[in-house]
């Protein structure tokens, strides 16, 4: 028997019985808050992510400051995930390039050396071969770090410390943006011009109660660093700005260029936000192969350190903003940026926060900084205060202090009880050098020493106003916006604002789809198919096993077809989306819900323009514009409303002014055409009374060129106004036995 490896006890007090429940949600619990608060999410007040914090941090440590030399990046990645960041050193180094890359970051925080990737999505040179340094972005985040302005805590081996959060003197969150996911929630944050940000955060400071439509007077929208043109209304901006949530439709920039005869071309020179520019125009190229751009005939990148991009047309006759507009529904030439101001309030609080609250918790975060860097200061010319006098004390007994020094076993017990002096004073004049006994002049000490103490006043009276703080602040916000003012390169607004332009949804549609000639053929059992080219003789068809042809007609791809069935419902569809001639096609269920117990009456092209009289086998009709007649969906619209047995028969295109109806019992009456009504949907009024039997053909016609007719041989009939007198009655009459001539099948045409 094996030894036995349970503790003496038995081991039944070891084991803890943990509800499994509990246990996930208290585990996943943590892990979300540490993914939300330590990963994805954004702090207010400075606007960086922990790892950003901590590159600009150990940049700071290694003195890479604005105005310094370069330093490889491996340095810097290794020092970050070395002593504050214990991740991975691959994404530091993508958090540290995203810093650095002037059209991922609206104003970046890192000035790199080297390769940085570019707008085509190529990526960074490897950190051995590039350098970096900070800007002065980062410089201002930084701002008062050694002057207490905000807490540390030790760094995640207790070695080091590393700030909660950075001053922040500059609006980072706004100016540069953010996104990231975390647990159940996300960040979205588009970048913003800083000048129209200061100018938004010095009219809160004056009027705190301000609303956002108030500041989105001065915060216009997003700035991008790529540019482009924002097309969305004012009204949903301030929306989006007020919730917190929203979004930003962003256009490319483009212009034409004349290229002579009456010949253009278009050149794009700014693209939306993080859209790859290679990307862009391999997916513009794949629309082009496919054919579903027929307006556009080549896409060509010129861009060097600009973008460039040139699409020219088919000919000089097509309409550039149809053109584009095509593009922009098809391709990223235009996207959507999404706006989701979820970001850790007071550090701590994820929260989806508009554009005053954020603007709001800065203001406050910026005070709070100036309170604790005011009382730094003031606890420092305090003690250089007490030093300074101490050294008046000293200089005033000169000879007996040097006398102390030289002479006494225990000079600094003696300074403190011979002067009154202070530990910290008696131990700066121990200290001091005997060069400084020339320069210990009263007249330098006196003035440092009213300096000091004139600072001093001013420092307690600004910590005790708030008036003074907040101008204080406003100044500083002043300094920044001086910085980074529009009349600057770097602070220039770069996204525009305009309205899309109206243009023609059809003439759009069109411009999408290749124009090219196709015959539609349905058959009996409901199979549709587009044969390309128009086929006139359509007798050669071939149909599966006991089908056989119900309609063919031409058309052009640009098309849209009507089907209308026995049921009174009518579904659309593009003539550039049915099956091709190969084969017998697709049946029309699998494209549309069709009843089972309906089938295809008949189809035709759209044409906007022209009505239609619909008639029922029960003799019930009604006139219909066939706009009224499309429908969008699957289920299509249902436009005559019929009962069985009763169902649709005839779909006939108004012409003139009369209409002709003949019954299955050969009795015709000739009634005007305006005693029918004009509706989108209905049952229809009666067209003619019959005992039995039910309407077998219907003609309209104007009655100053008299009705015509073809019989089985194909000769043709006509009869003028006055032969006709005899079946001219008013609607719903039964009629008479039809003219001499007309053929048997009851029929006007054979």
């Amino acid at each position: 028997m094996g030894q036995n490896t349970l503790p003496p006890d038995g081991g039944d007090d070891n084991i803890q019985p943990v509800d499994l429940k509990a246990a996930l949600e208290e585990r996943y619990l943590a892990y979300a808050l540490s993914t939300i608060t330590q990963r994805a999410l954004p702090d207010v007040r400075d606007g960086l992510k922990p790892v950003h914090r901590r590159i600009i941090h150990a940049m700071s440590e290694m003195g890479l400051r604005s105005n310094s030399s370069f330093k490889k990046c491996a340095r810097i990645v290794g020092d970050v995930i070395g002593k504050f960041h214990p991740h991975g050193d691959q994404s530091v180094y993508d958090a540290l390039v995203r810093l650095a890359q002037d059209f991922s970051q609206r104003y970046p925080i890192v000035d790199g050396q080297g390769n940085f990737g570019n707008i085509d999505g190529d990526n960074a040179a490897a950190y051995r071969y590039t350098e970096a340094r900070m800007t002065e972005v980062a410089t201002l985040l930084l701002e008062g770090i050694d002057q207490d302005a905000v807490d540390f805590r030790p760094t995640y081996n207790e070695e080091d410390e590393e700030p909660v959060v950075l001053p922040g003197a500059f609006p980072n969150l706004l100016a540069n943006g953010s996104s990231g996911i975390a647990v159940g929630m996300a960040t979205s944050i588009p970048s913003h011009n800083v000048h129209e940000l200061c100018d938004a955060a010095l009219h809160l400071i004056r009027h705190p109660d301000a609303d956002v439509e108030k500041l989105t007077e001065f915060v216009l929208g997003p700035d991008l660093p790529t540019g482009g043109i924002i097309i969305d209304s004012r009204e949903s901006i301030i929306e989006a700005y007020k919730t917190g949530r929203g979004g930003f439709r962003v256009r490319s920039k483009w212009q034409t260029e004349d290229l002579g005869r009456g010949g253009y071309q278009i050149v794009v020179t700014e693209i939306p936000y993080q859209v790859q520019k290679s990307r862009l125009i391999e997916k513009i190229a794949e629309l082009l192969i496919a054919r579903k751009l027929p307006l556009l005939e080549d896409i060509r990148d010129e861009s060097a350190e600009d973008v460039r991009i040139v699409l020219v047309p088919k000919s000089r006759t097509v309409d550039p903003t149809i053109l584009m507009e095509s593009l922009f529904k098809l391709s990223e030439l235009e996207s959507r940026i999404p706006l989701n101001m979820n970001v850790l309030s007071m550090g701590r609080v994820p929260r989806v926060m508009g554009l005053k609250d954020v603007l709001v918790e800065w203001l406050a975060h910026r005070r709070e900084v100036l309170q604790r860097r005011s009382r730094h200061r003031l606890a420092a010319i305090d003690r250089r205060l007490e030093i300074l006098g101490g050294y008046l004390i000293a200089y005033l007994n000169l000879d007996e202090v040097i006398r102390i020094i030289r002479e006494e076993d225990e000079p600094k017990t003696s300074l403190m009880e011979a002067f009154s002096l202070t530990d910290v004073q008696a131990e700066a004049i121990l200290n001091m050098r005997l060069r400084s006994l020339r320069k210990l002049e009263e007249f330098e000490i006196r003035t440092e020493f009213d300096n000091l103490s004139k600072e001093k006043a001013e420092i307690e009276a600004l910590l005790a106003s708030d008036e003074k703080q907040w101008q204080t602040v406003a100044w500083e916000i002043g300094e920044v916006r001086k910085k980074f003012a529009k009349a600057t390169e770097i602070g220039r607004r770069r996204t525009q604002f305009a309205s899309a332009p109206e243009a023609d949804v059809e003439a759009i549609q069109q411009a999408m789809i290749e124009k090219e000639p196709v015959t539609v053929v349905i058959s009996e059992k409901g199979w549709i198919r587009a044969l390309k080219g128009h086929i006139a003789d359509t007798s050669g068809l071939q149909f599966k096993e006991g089908d056989a042809l119900k309609v063919a007609f031409p058309a052009q791809t640009t098309d849209k077809v009507l089907i209308m069935t026995t049921g009174g419902k009518v579904f659309t569809l593009g003539a550039d989306k049915l099956p091709g001639g190969r084969g017998h096609g697709e049946p029309l269920r699998i494209m549309v819900d069709m009843e089972n117990d309906q089938d295809v009456l008949t189809a035709f092209v759209h044409d906007a323009a022209r009505k239609v009289i619909v008639a029922s086998q029960a003799g019930n009709g009604f006139v219909v514009a066939e706009t009224e007649m499309v429908a969008n969906t699957r289920k299509g619209k249902q436009v005559m409303n019929v009962g069985m047995p009763d169902e649709a028969k005839l779909v006939v295109p108004v012409r003139g002014d009369h209409v002709a109806v003949v019954g299955e019992n050969r009795k015709m009456l000739v009634f005007p055409l305006a005693q029918l009504p004009e509706m989108s949907r209905g049952k229809g009024v009666r067209l003619q009374r019959y005992k039995d039997g039910g309407v077998s053909d219907l003609r309209c016609f104007a009655i100053a060129d008299g009705l015509t007719w073809d019989d089985s041989a194909g000769r043709n009939f006509v009869r003028s106004k006055d032969e006709l007198t005899e079946w001219m009655g008013d609607r719903a009459s039964a009629g008479r036995t039809v003219p001499k001539g007309f053929p048997r099948s009851g029929k006007f045409s054979g």
